[in-house]
C-alpha cells in the first residue's frame, strides 16, 4: 500500500511538471509570435527569405553610400530621425504608448509617454531605450524623449539617458545580418571605419518598398497605408535619405513621388491619430517632424 501511493505520488508529480513545462513553452511561444506581428505588417506582401530589418536599420541603410560605406557629412538630420525610429519601432512591437486620453483631451504632444510591455526586444539599442523609458520616472512626451535620446538637453542630471554610437552600433547589426561589410578610410587627419554594402539586393528591395508605396501600390487613402511602410517614409523624410530612395526614378515617376509624399506631409496627424486601426504614438513622432 505505501508502494503504491509513493508510486501515485511521483506520477502526479511528473504530470504537474510536465503540464507546468508546457504552459511555461505554450506562453514561450505565444510571446515570440507576438512580436513578430507586431515586429512587421508587411510579412504577407514578402517571402520568408527577406531579410527583416528594424527601422533604425532600414534608414542607416538608405543613408549610407553604397561603395563608400558612410552617410553624407552634411547630413545633420538623421541622428534625430534614428531616435524617432526608435519610439515608433517600440510603439509598433507593442512595448509603448501614449497615456490614455483623460476628459479634456491633449495633443499628441502634451501626451507622455508610458512603458506597456516589459518583455525585451532582442535588439541591444531597443531594450537600452526601452529600460530608460520604464526606469527613468521621467515624465516626457515624444519630443521630450527624442532630446534625451539623442544627447540634446539642457538637464545635466538627464545626460545619462542619451544613447551613444548608436550609428555604429546599427551597422554592426546589418553587418552581423550580412548586409553591409567593415572597411577603412583615411581622411588625411582621422581614419573612419567604414561599412560598404555587400548585399544590395536587400537595399534594392527596401528601396523598390518605398517606390511602390507611392507609385503603383499607392491607396489614395492613408489608412490604407502598410503603417510600418508608412512611418518608414515619414523617417525617411525626418532624416533626410528619403531622397536617395527616389533617385532611380525617371523624371515623371520622381514627380509623381514627391506629389504623394507632399500629401503625406500636409496630413492632419490628429484626425490620423484618433482612427481605430493606427499607432497614436507613431503619429506623434510624426508630428515632431513635422511641426
Amino acid at each position: 500500500m505505501s508502494q503504491y501511493s509513493e508510486n501515485t505520488s511521483g506520477l502526479v508529480k511528473r504530470r504537474t511538471e510536465a503540464t507546468m513545462a508546457a504552459a511555461a513553452n505554450s506562453k514561450r511561444q505565444a510571446q515570440n509570435q507576438s512580436d513578430e506581428e507586431n515586429h512587421s505588417d508587411t510579412d504577407k506582401e514578402h517571402s520568408d527569405k527577406d531579410m527583416r530589418l528594424t527601422l533604425l536599420e532600414e534608414i542607416l541603410l538608405l543613408g549610407l553610400k553604397d561603395r563608400e560605406g558612410y552617410t553624407s557629412f552634411w547630413n545633420d538630420c538623421i541622428s534625430s530621425g534614428l531616435r524617432g525610429c526608435i519610439l515608433v519601432e517600440l510603439a509598433l512591437r507593442g512595448r509603448i504608448q501614449l497615456e490614455k486620453q483623460q476628459a479634456r483631451r491633449k495633443s499628441l504632444l502634451m501626451r507622455k509617454i508610458r512603458s506597456k510591455n516589459d518583455a525585451p526586444t532582442g535588439d541591444v539599442i531597443l531594450d537600452e531605450a526601452l529600460t530608460h523609458i520604464r526606469k527613468s520616472g521621467a515624465e516626457e512626451g515624444v519630443q521630450g524623449w527624442i532630446d534625451l535620446l539623442s544627447g540634446e538637453t539642457w538637464n545635466p542630471l538627464k545626460l545619462h539617458f542619451q544613447l551613444r554610437n548608436v550609428r555604429e552600433r546599427i551597422a554592426k547589426n546589418l553587418v552581423e545580418k550580412g548586409v553591409l561589410s567593415t572597411g577603412k578610410q583615411n581622411f588625411l587627419l582621422f581614419d573612419l571605419t567604414t561599412h560598404p554594402v555587400c548585399d544590395e539586393s536587400v537595399k534594392a528591395r527596401l528601396i523598390k518598398r518605398i517606390q511602390d508605396a507611392v507609385l503603383s501600390k499607392w491607396p489614395n487613402d492613408v489608412s490604407k497605408m502598410d503603417r510600418r511602410t508608412l512611418a518608414l517614409i515619414y523617417l525617411a523624410h525626418a532624416s533626410d535619405v528619403l531622397e536617395n530612395a527616389f533617385q532611380p526614378l525617371s523624371d515623371e515617376d520622381y514627380d509623381v513621388a514627391m506629389r504623394r509624399v507632399r500629401q503625406l506631409l500636409d496630413i492632419d496627424v490628429e484626425d490620423q491619430s484618433a482612427l481605430s486601426n493606427n499607432n497614436e504614438l507613431m503619429w506623434a513622432v510624426v508630428s515632431v517632424y513635422l511641426k
